[in-house]
């Protein structure tokens, strides 16, 4: 008997398709017919826009659920490929990271209507006439609500690799390349899959914004969940409302048992510890393609290839070679390039000096920079009360893998829960009992920024390695010693990142939360975020861009003398190894 002999039979058995391969099937032909049809309307003019116009009727929101979703899904693979790149420069290259990581501190505070005041004309001249240049804007939009948090989890798992493997990938002589795909990026998955999930929710969070466009005198309204929701406020429609809500509900519940619940599941594999954990989180869809016989057989190419390119010995040129970290630093290099960042900063400071005196006076920068202060301490109220609540309750989560199946689709519903729904309540309730908008209006704010801590917080304890917990139960330690030396410490640069990019997110949410409205009523709070809204909505593009910078200049401080010494801190102290 021959080798042949044996393997053809084994191998004609592997790809004889089974039950299991037609109920895959049968969910991955529906999801191509469904991207195929989404695929089709964007390739309609954009009069077709004005001819059928959004409906609150509610046979049309299956329609409006898909195409959202296919924009927040063409977002996500846009934040992951800039996180990648992005994050492996700035964690691998000092002089890279001196201006990529004060660069992402800016970017991640400029609220959303700051992009689309910029990004809406650019695109719909990219393609005149058609809906796909809207489609574009839409999904960048989203881009700018999802790529941050992600790109700083990434970030801080690289920078934070356990000393004993770094060793270890050193011994076996792994080149940057395999380093990267074969360390980094599975150390950096737990995090960057929690951080995956708050940014598809952070995409509901201002997919009203995106969806129902109006700068100045352009106004665009794409057909999706987001304008359904703008048109029912503005029609003071509670039951559209009510619908919208049950909609974004099943289509959670649905990508989560689909996509995220899978990934969560395989990518346990990757957790850094030396014994095996109790219990490991599941899925009925991972256990049905792991079912499969040819679903299984067609990926093995897709493998095969994952594993050549992952392996590939890629040697950079010396004269292209990116100064790593930790390598012997060149102080007239370094010297020449502090120079460079310094001009360029300077001349784009006296560009934007030069746009804005030419029609703003000082007492308009002192005006934004006081809306600007009056919205920081709203920021630094709701990230302690969200610091209070949330760490104790996503470490309980995140060390319990089977209650965190449970949660998980709960906690992405709201965290995806978009402010404008919340107007009616606190509208109907500031005007009935004549409350201060100043005030009751700042709770809208924290949907925006306990998220963030939440999420990051639970990646963080379920990746907390199972020996150290042991460890802690065979030394007894229990009550505030054990959160003080067993569990903080562990989470600590987890909980940062949550806190860095909370900052930015309830930056993002003041734009929404300080200008409130229901019908024909309009509440604002005195704040930079309603600044900026005001600004947007008459077309005023100096006091837009005003505005703008003072928020990026108040969040770069803030990070920079609070959240950045602790993240060194974290880093210097606290790393796993």
């Amino acid at each position: 008997m021959t080798l042949d002999d044996i393997l053809t039979p084994r191998l004609g058995q592997a790809l004889r398709p089974n039950i299991w391969d037609a109920v895959a099937l049968i969910l991955v032909i529906g999801a191509m017919v469904l991207i195929v049809y989404g695929g089709e309307q964007t390739a309609l003019p954009l009069s077709a826009l004005d001819v059928s116009p959004v409906s609150l009727d509610p046979v049309n929101l299956p329609v409006y659920a898909l195409r959202t979703t296919m924009r927040m899904l063409l977002a996500i693979v846009c934040s992951i490929i800039f996180t990648f790149i992005y994050a492996a420069f700035a964690a691998k290259s000092r002089r890279a990271e001196m201006v990529l990581i004060p660069l992402l501190d800016i970017l991640q505070s400029v609220p959303i209507l700051g992009f689309l005041t910029f990004t809406v004309v650019f695109f719909l001249n990219l393609f005149p006439g058609k809906v796909f240049g809207a489609e574009l804007a839409c999904v960048f939009a989203i881009f700018t609500s999802q790529a941050w948090n992600m790109t700083f989890s990434m970030y801080q798992s690289i920078r934070n690799v356990p000393k004993d493997l770094e060793e270890a990938s050193q011994s076996f002589h792994l080149s940057g390349w395999q380093r990267f795909w074969r360390l980094d990026v599975p150390f950096a998955m737990p995090g960057l899959i929690w951080n995956t999930m708050m940014s598809m929710s952070g995409g509901w969070f201002f997919v009203v914004a995106s969806e129902a466009i109006t700068v100045g005198n352009t106004t665009v309204t794409l057909p999706g969940i987001g304008s359904y929701v703008a048109l029912g406020i503005q029609k003071q429609n509670l039951p559209a409302i009510g619908y919208a809500i049950l909609t974004m509900l099943l289509v959670i519940i649905a990508y989560d048992q689909l996509l995220f619940r899978p990934v969560v599941a395989w990518a346990d594999k990757f957790r850094f510890e030396q014994t095996a954990s109790a219990t490991a989180p599941t899925s009925w869809t991972l256990d049905l393609f792991r079912s499969t016989r040819a679903l299984r057989a067609l990926t093995y190419p897709f493998a095969a290839i994952n594993k050549v390119v992952s392996n590939l010995h890629l040697a950079i040129p010396g004269s292209l070679r990116i100064p790593a970290r930790g390598g012997s630093p060149s102080r007239l290099i370094d010297a020449i390039w502090l120079a460079f960042v310094i001009a360029s900063t300077g001349y784009a400071a006296w560009r934007a000096y030069q746009y804005l005196s030419a029609t703003l006076s000082p007492s308009d920068v002192l005006a934004a920079v006081g809306y600007g202060f009056i919205t920081l301490a709203r920021v630094i109220v709701l990230i302690t009360l969200a610091t209070l609540i949330w760490v104790p309750v996503g470490v309980w989560i995140g060390l319990r893998p089977k209650l965190a199946e449970r949660i998980q689709p709960l906690a992405q519903f709201l965290a995806a829960f978009p402010a404008n729904l919340a107007f009616p309540v606190f509208v109907v309730i500031i005007v009935r009992y004549s409350l201060d908008p100043n005030i009751w209006l700042s709770p809208l704010m924290i949907l925006g920024t306990q998220w963030y801590i939440l999420f990051n917080v639970i990646a963080g304890a379920s990746a907390f390695p199972t020996d150290l917990r042991e460890a802690a139960g065979s030394f007894h330690l229990g009550g505030w010693r054990w959160w003080i030396k067993v569990i903080l410490p562990g989470i600590f640069p987890y909980y940062i990142t949550g806190a860095i990019t909370a900052s930015g997110g309830s930056w993002n949410a003041s734009i929404v939360a300080e200008v409130a409205s229901w019908g024909d009523t309009h509440l604002t709070a005195r704040g930079l975020g309603a600044y900026i809204a005001t600004a947007t909505e008459a077309g005023d593009f100096p006091k837009v861009v005003l505005g703008i910078t003072v928020m990026c200049v108040l969040v770069t401080l803030f990070n920079r003398l609070l959240w950045r010494p602790l993240y060194a801190f974290g880093e210097r102290r606290l790393r796993l190894g």
